[in-house]
């Protein structure tokens, strides 16, 4: 295998979000956790847009990056006491099973990895035309989501209504 800059971006990329949502889930403080998370979300983008998928990365960025980190900021700025002298620590009990649980996680994906053949040959760089994923996002038939377009859009409304009115309360 030829050490190509294509190979040594994408290492950077997933050296650095392994990292970053590694600090995400181990930090003390939201705000850090939701800029980790950030971060993790830019190298997704940029490993879409290393596989020349511009429309998935463009979104990656305009949606997930964007939006979402936005509005958890808010929630977590609306929701968030001034004080956090009540963390409470983790008992052994709860560590124990979150790493049972991520072996668990890390056991079925070597398997999944191990049991199927990526072969290179089943992939190709690129994507489809814009119009036709504007089809396939916009329409009403049986491929296609409007509905769970819909769907989340309403979700995402619903957690900003929530997050208002849980910060109205106090």
């Amino acid at each position: 295998m030829e050490f190509s800059s294509e190979l040594f971006v994408f290492l950077v990329l997933a050296l650095s979000m392994t990292a970053c949502s590694i600090l995400a889930v181990t930090t003390k403080r939201i705000l850090r956790a939701a800029t980790y998370l950030l971060f993790v979300l830019f190298g997704t983008a940029g490993i879409y847009f290393l596989l020349n998928y511009t429309f998935l990365g463009a979104v990656q960025l305009l949606i997930y990056a964007g939006g979402i980190t936005v509005l958890y900021v808010f929630s977590i700025l609306l929701t968030s006491s001034q004080d956090n002298e009540h963390i409470e620590k983790f008992k052994s009990s709860k560590i124990f099973a979150g790493l049972l649980a991520s072996l668990a996680g890390l056991g079925i994906c070597l398997f999944i990895i191990l049991k199927n053949k990526f072969a290179p040959s089943q992939f190709t760089h690129g994507e489809l035309d814009i119009k036709t994923i504007g089809h396939a996002l916009m329409g009403a038939g049986k491929h296609q989501y409007i509905l769970p377009f819909e769907v989340i859009s309403l979700l995402l409304l619903a957690c900003i209504v929530g997050g208002i009115l849980i910060a109205r309360k106090r």
